[in-house]
């Protein structure tokens, strides 16, 4: 599986209508999703990259990933109180999503989405 691109509308449609409800958390998904709030001029990101790749396709058909360019998307990057990258979005199927601050190691990751996204 390939990571997607997100832009504030792909968003709106894959992932969460954040602006018609912005009180409450309703996931568009089919599956969990991971999101990495990014920028291509982050170090911490650029070495978070390779390591999305390789799992998107360990993890395909089990788990989305998405990307989204927080200097091409301000209006996310500001609806989620992103501050600092990289920053993922976690969304399980079930429940609210969660937000995990900084970089990771693949291990790292893996032990995230499967108690996080794929045990709920």
């Amino acid at each position: 599986m390939k990571i997607i691109d997100l832009t504030k509308d792909s968003f709106v449609e894959k992932v969460a209508d954040y602006q018609s409800y912005p009180d409450s958390w309703n996931f568009k998904g089919n599956k969990p999703c991971l999101v990495d709030f990014h920028a291509p001029w982050c170090v911490y990101c650029k070495a978070l990259s390779p390591i999305l790749d390789q799992l998107a396709k360990e993890y395909e058909g089990k788990l989305d990933i998405y990307k989204v360019d927080v200097d091409q998307e301000p209006e996310l990057e500001s609806a989620f109180k992103i501050r600092t990258i990289p920053n993922l979005l976690l969304c399980p199927l079930n429940g609210k999503p969660t937000m995990k601050l900084g970089t990771m190691n693949k291990a790292q990751l893996k032990e995230l989405i499967e108690t996080s996204l794929l045990s709920k």
